[in-house]
């Protein structure tokens, strides 16, 4: 019995007693439309390597320069041309970058043109840790499955001429440097060459290495250089049957643009070959070590049992229980995508490059990477805090190696590069959010010291653009940055109510009271005669005219980035009571609040508003818009579908959002300790708790019986006492075996 077969006879059997575990509740598919730009391809828990169908470089796709976004993703659901099959990719960024390596198996003469030799496809199959699909032109069965650091394809050739094509010319950005050998016939390696996320900084391309091992030796193999196809010299090799065979090959490096290798066969019956491609961002040497050591001595299936056994343990730190089935499916699907990003930099030995200048370091622990942090400090750091502390403890320590080794912590790191992309000075918020809540073994005074630096220091200051307007006057103007002076001054108010927390906790009283002061500075910008935030230009004047609409849907706009005054308004998480006092009391905040929804301004695909459905909690008596108007984002905009997410999943902050929002909780101020409540979509949750940083080994979320989905908190109890408010601290939370919600119809 194949692994295959008896994992669908545990599966069925288990679906059968109702016993599906975490893993059978996910749908990969979720994501990969709406310019969500996830991927189907399987993905180990913070993988490096992704084996993704790549379908957005073909003449019967979308053509990719009417929508830069399908850029972003080397799979869109809607397209149905498919050129190969990448090894590195991004999941859910809103810019291009990686996309590399592809893999394509073909039948027939061979065709190194991806035009030429692309197939549509069918039969798409996609799982945690799996994906499968038919190429029609070819009758070729494709499976891949991965390890953290190695792509393993399985591809079932009917009886015939058959070739595996390795195609270092594609991929997202328009950078190609490659070189390419064909070590023997059963391995090549190579390098290609990344670095324009965002098209930004070109000239700082980085390698990124591989080596491919094929099961069966080829016939014939060899590379191109387009648009010429070198082979080599005839030599003797032993065939399948151990008998000389000839050979034609090509084993000199190739080094160029749109260039690549290939493998001939020639199958006397329809024939199974495996290829594993093993990455590094360090060398072909580390490559090959990653490939033996992850996948040397297991085939597809047991490696793809590992895949789902290792995902599986992730997934059930949360188990839950009751509600829809369609509700599990949504939330396994989205903490999947929160346990993909950030992910592995370092080799299987410990090494990995350093920042920029790419000299080799080594990590005892885990060096990760893809740190977008405009969009996970929000919420993404706080749930790996809550449910996978160690692996957060990690992602801090990476942020202070990052600062060792560059001199500043990071903004948007990628590979071991810093692209600068968005704004503010976010790494602060987390590191001081990680450690308000307990999670405490690293360095904290060096920590500190890279977060008073990036808050203080006025000249060439990369993660504070304009920071001396901020210190003189309070705020950026219209003259101190062509867009977003408004919500940079914001970004740069929530870092220093961080350093402020941070300083109460370390006994520092002065830069408490420093930090806290400068924390409140957007009230400058608050034009109370329309109760929300607008530009001030360099002489202290209102920009005029104004148009507080303007800036929604990515327009520029010279007071905010990504967003317009609506949805910027209300992101002061750690200043509401002030922003309430100056709007004139809790009923006009509640009611202004309740404009950006009825207005259409509010943004669900967007980071700046997306805490503003738990606001209404600050009011009292108004706690149950919160929970109507969180229970109707999560229908609308998160499905079982494709087209499931509201938009780009920003590395996982959507989902984030989701997996917290049918929880019941929401962390909804960065760097305070402390969640907003709602009711839970699920009968029970059980969060299993890490007893390395929480006393308690799990804690139950329970709501009582439902009634219906027209239900509202009537009360909440803590371990059977009654809870006041609708707020609740972590140390709390954590401390505490149940969370319990009474609920009541409306």
């Amino acid at each position: 019995m194949t692994f295959r077969f008896f994992l669908f006879s545990v599966v069925f059997i288990n679906s059968l007693y109702g016993q599906k575990q975490p893993v059978e509740y996910v749908n990969p598919f979720i994501g990969t439309s709406n310019f969500g730009t996830t991927n189907p391809g399987p993905i180990a828990v913070r993988g490096m390597a992704n084996v993704s169908p790549f379908n957005v470089a073909g003449e019967q796709n979308l053509p990719l320069e009417k929508d830069s976004r399908w850029l972003s993703t080397p799979y869109v659901h809607e397209n149905t041309f498919l050129t190969g099959f990448s090894h590195v990719n991004l999941s859910g960024v809103g810019c291009p970058e990686l996309g590399v390596i592809l893999a394509m198996p073909t039948t027939g003469e061979m065709e190194t043109d991806h035009l030429k030799y692309g197939s549509t496809y069918s039969s798409e199959v996609s799982e945690v840790g799996y994906y499968s699909n038919h190429l029609d032109k070819y009758d070729i069965k494709m499976e891949a499955t991965a390890t953290t650091r190695v792509g393993v394809s399985n591809y079932t050739f009917p009886k015939g001429d058959s070739n595996v094509l390795l195609n270092l010319g594609l991929g997202l950005t328009n950078e190609q440097g490659a070189s390419v050998k064909v070590v023997s016939p059963t391995e090549i390696e190579g390098m290609r060459s990344v670095g324009s996320f965002c098209y930004y900084k070109p000239e700082e391309a980085y390698p990124v290495y591989f080596v491919a091992r094929f099961s069966r030796p080829a016939q014939e193999f060899g590379t191109w250089k387009k648009p010429t196809k070198y082979n080599g010299v005839e030599s003797q090799w032993m065939g399948y049957n151990g008998k000389p065979r000839l050979m034609r090959g090509y084993t000199k490096e190739v080094i160029g643009d749109s260039i690549g290798a290939y493998m001939r066969y020639s199958f006397e019956k329809p024939t199974q070959l495996e290829l594993k491609i093993g990455i590094s961002y360090v060398s072909i040497a580390n490559a090959r070590e990653n490939l033996e050591k992850e996948t040397a001595d297991r085939n597809f299936d047991q490696i793809l049992k590992s895949a789902k056994d290792e995902w599986n343990r992730y997934l059930s730190k949360i188990e839950v229980e009751g509600g829809k089935e369609e509700d599990k499916i949504k939330f396994y699907t989205a903490l999947y995508h929160t346990l993909i990003h950030p992910n592995t930099l370092n080799d299987v030995n410990g090494d990995y490059p350093k920042m920029r200048t790419r000299e080799t370091l080594k990590t005892d622990g885990s060096r990760y990477t893809v740190f977008s942090l405009w969009d996970t400090y929000r919420n993404l750091h706080q749930l790996m805090s809550l449910v996978y502390p160690r692996q957060q403890s990690n992602m801090v320590k990476s942020m202070l190696q990052i600062y060792d080794e560059s001199g500043w912590l990071p903004k948007w790191e990628l590979n071991a590069t810093e692209t600068t992309t968005m704004v503010g000075d976010p790494a602060g918020i987390i590191i001081a959010d990680t450690y308000l809540k307990g999670i405490r073994d690293f360095d904290i005074e060096k920590a500190y010291e890279a977060m008073l630096k990036s808050a203080d220091q006025k000249e060439n200051n990369p993660l504070r653009p304009g920071i001396k307007d901020y210190l003189d006057k309070g705020y950026l103007t219209t003259k101190t940055t062509n867009s977003g002076s408004v919500s940079t001054t914001q970004e740069y108010n929530i870092t220093d109510f961080a350093i402020a927390q941070l300083a109460k906790a370390l006994g520092n009283k002065e830069d408490q009271k420093r930090f806290a002061k400068r924390a409140i500075s957007y009230r400058n910008l608050f034009d109370s005669d329309i109760n929300l935030l607008r530009p001030k230009n360099d002489d202290g004047t209102w920009l005029t005219p104004y148009n507080p609409e303007s800036g929604a849907n990515f327009e520029k706009n010279l007071g905010f980035i990504e967003g317009n005054a609506w949805q910027y308004t209300f992101m002061v998480p750690h200043d509401i009571k002030g922003l309430m006092k100056m709007m004139g009391g809790p009923k006009v905040f509640a009611n202004r609040l309740q404009d950006v929804f009825d207005k259409n301004q509010f943004d669900m695909a967007n980071e700046p508003d997306i805490a503003y459905p738990y606001l209404f909690n600050y009011v009292k008596g108004q706690e149950h818009r919160t929970q109507q108007k969180v229970s109707e984002l999560l229908e609308t905009y998160f499905k079982n579908s494709p087209d499931g997410l509201p938009g780009n999943d920003d590395t996982g902050t959507m989902s984030a959002w989701a997996v917290f929002s049918m929880m019941g909780l929401y962390p909804v101020t960065p760097a305070e300790p402390i969640y907003a409540l709602t009711k839970p979509v699920f009968d029970t949750i059980t969060v299993h708790l890490d007893n390395k940083y929480y006393k308690n080994e799990k804690l139950k979320i329970i709501r009582s019986d439902s009634m219906g989905d027209n239900v509202e908190i009537k009360s909440i109890k803590v371990d059977g006492k009654p809870h006041k408010g609708y707020f609740i601290s972590h140390n709390d939370l954590t401390n505490a075996s149940t969370l319990y919600f009474e609920m009541i119809s409306y």
